[in-house]
């Protein structure tokens, strides 16, 4: 391979604007270029010995650039290979990485970035590939956005794929850290193993030790018998530790020995179990700041904290919305929920949100559109009226669920209010009893209307399901045995 700047670069895109730009830009750098418009061509000059460089598109009109990849590198392995496209998805940067591109571009591009990827390229000595994930299905993907801060880390996730690297996920609550975990590990070489997650501020402290490391018989009251940790249900797999800044200083020593030595024992044991796992770290808190408090150990967040990645919020990558709500709105399709559009003015206005729960507030927002209202186009007085935290108005919900629905029920409950009390102001515990009444039914249909899958439902009314749990119970519902 031509190390010096008279490298020859072979360009391949079927857009002639940007075969011209490539080539003055690589021209200027001090490479000669040759492009093309097809991959047809494209192949001939690397089966004939041409070239030290390809970049290539991925949409060209007589083949797919990420379909000619293997081919090129099984007679040219060494030849470093740039790929460009507009469909800027993470599975287009996975499956750029996984069929041996050396980095993948997303369009629109950065000329002065693309011609320091050029030569890095040129220089970098190989290193050994390897296969990271099957190809899969777009509608399987974790992550969706094509604005330009998804672009950053799809392409950090796609490099991290073949690699055991620790990773440290922060951003604020909502934003999908546990789904940036999940493609690490669904693509990545441990993806045949465990995925086992734990949530470091659900747990009571003194019990996040045996939680994580496992107990012996007998070593605290209650311990009957032994019990597996996440470490051990992990072995082989991913071990993800949200919200990591809650961990209590006794568990952080523990970890940081697992880190340090790749070994840990039970709580109780004294035999040292060998850790086969990769640790994904993820945390809504400043934990610079704890370690300036004493709370977090600076030595185990350098320990966790070898490839950072920031998720944004929602506010930050507004041009994502509207993928997100088709997203949204075709999963609640898919789970028997009416279909729904939203009008132009209606997505202009949930752009300008500012989100302060990130994609789970969109995401539960679109699955109560979906749920609650009649009309089959959500306009903006509907939006205006949930983003104000008002209740929909009473003919637009109830929609396509069973029995009496839930405008009626709304209805009946107030029409006997203002029938008892009249417009003055209701006696103490009244306004108590209202919201109950109005609450009690509302849970039932939501559980109804998502067929006993309490996850489902407590998604719909944009609840914790801990809390719908409680509220079933405090409100004596009666469950059916075959609801879940």
């Amino acid at each position: 391979m031509t190390m010096s700047t008279t490298a020859t670069i072979l360009v391949a895109d079927d857009d002639r604007g940007i075969r011209t730009v490539l080539s003055q830009a690589l021209g200027r750098a001090g490479y000669e270029v040759r492009t093309t418009g097809n991959a047809s061509t494209l192949w001939r000059w690397v089966s004939e010995g041409e070239g030290d460089l390809v970049i290539t598109d991925v949409v060209m009109p007589d083949e797919n650039g990420l379909d000619l990849l293997p081919r090129i590198k099984k007679i040219r392995p060494d030849l470093r290979i740039i790929v460009m496209s507009a469909q800027n998805t993470l599975l287009t940067a996975v499956k750029a990485t996984q069929r041996g591109a050396f980095e993948y571009m997303p369009k629109p591009f950065d000329l002065k970035e693309l011609v320091a990827v050029v030569s890095r390229a040129l220089s970098t000595p190989r290193a050994a590939s390897s296969e990271i994930a099957q190809d899969e299905d777009e509608e399987k993907l974790p992550l969706i956005g094509r604005s330009s801060a998804m672009q950053e880390i799809y392409r950090t996730l796609a490099r991290l794929m073949g690699t055991d690297l620790t990773v440290m996920i922060t951003g604020e609550s909502g934003t999908g850290k546990e789904l940036v975990a999940r493609a690490l590990h669904d693509y990545g070489k441990r993806r045949n193993g465990p995925f086992v997650a734990i949530n470091m501020a659900a747990i009571p402290r003194e019990l996040i030790e045996s939680e994580l490391f496992g107990h012996e018989k007998g070593a605290f009251t209650g311990a009957t018998q032994r019990a597996a940790g996440r470490f051990e249900q992990a072995e082989g797999g991913t071990l993800f530790l949200d919200e990591i800044g809650d961990m209590p200083p006794e568990a952080q020593t523990r970890l940081l020995r697992v880190l340090q030595e790749g070994e840990y024992t039970t709580v109780g044991g004294r035999v040292p179990i060998r850790a086969n796992v990769r640790i994904v770290a993820a945390t809504h808190r400043d934990l610079t700041q704890l370690i300036r408090q004493g709370l977090f150990r600076e030595d185990l967040f350098y320990r966790l904290n070898v490839v950072p990645i920031r998720l944004p919020p929602l506010r930050e990558r507004g041009e994502d919305i509207p993928e997100l709500i088709r997203h949204f709105l075709a999963l609640a399709g898919s789970e028997g929920l009416p279909t729904k559009t939203i009008d132009s003015h209606a997505m202009e206005r949930l752009k300008r949100h500012r989100w302060p729960g990130n994609v789970r507030e969109l995401e539960n927002l679109v699955r109560r559109l979906a749920a609650l209202y009649s009309q089959e186009v959500i306009g903006i007085d509907v939006i205006e009226a949930e983003l104000a935290g008002g209740a929909p108005p009473a003919d637009t919900i109830g929609a396509g669920i069973e029995g009496e629905g839930l405008s009626a029920t709304v209805e009946r409950h107030l029409r006997d209010y203002f029938a008892n009390h009249g417009d003055g102001l209701p006696p103490a515990g009244v306004y108590d009893r209202v919201v109950r009444e109005v609450e009690k039914p509302l849970i039932s249909i939501a559980l109804e209307a998502t067929r006993g899958n309490q996850i489902k439902a407590a998604q719909l009314l944009g609840l914790n399901r801990n809390t719908l749990r409680k509220k079933i119970r405090d409100l004596e519902l009666q469950v059916s045995r075959t609801l879940k």
